[in-house]
């Protein structure tokens, strides 16, 4: 039987999601049943993954938060992580952390579009799909 993973997409900057997504999906759509979901932002990611860890082997956290002129940008990353490593260690289940931070909008592009050099949807999903080959 297939294995399932289910692709939570923060959909705050749909743009970035996009290039995430499409480059994360190229790698596990040809082994894996996946379901997507969207979400507002990064930090409504670790529920939905909460609510869903009985019903998927694998899960892709994917998003982004760009630096503004406030500590907001600190507090989200650092608790969605800390979040998702949680969840992810007492369930014994592989969440690959494709949620990008960046000073800006254009590092954010640079790292979300189609490349083998710096694509984190990409790097996420290999990271999933090495874990679960273990298990």
């Amino acid at each position: 039987m297939k294995k399932k993973i289910l692709i939570v997409i923060a959909n705050y900057y749909k743009d970035i999601s996009i290039g995430l997504i499409n480059s994360a999906k190229k790698e596990i759509e040809k082994s894996y049943i996946i379901k997507e979901v969207t979400v507002p932002g990064v930090f409504e990611i670790p529920v939905t993954i909460s609510k869903n860890i009985n019903k998927y082997d694998g899960f892709l956290a994917l998003g982004c938060v760009i630096k503004g002129k406030t500590p907001h940008f600190d507090f989200i990353s650092k608790a969605t992580t800390d979040a998702i490593m949680n969840i992810s260690i007492k369930n014994k289940k592989p969440i690959g952390n494709g949620i990008i931070t960046c000073l800006n909008k254009k590092q954010a592009i640079a790292r979300s579009m189609h490349s083998k050099k710096a694509n984190k949807g990409l790097e996420a999903s290999k990271a999933v799909l090495s874990v679960l080959k273990i298990f």
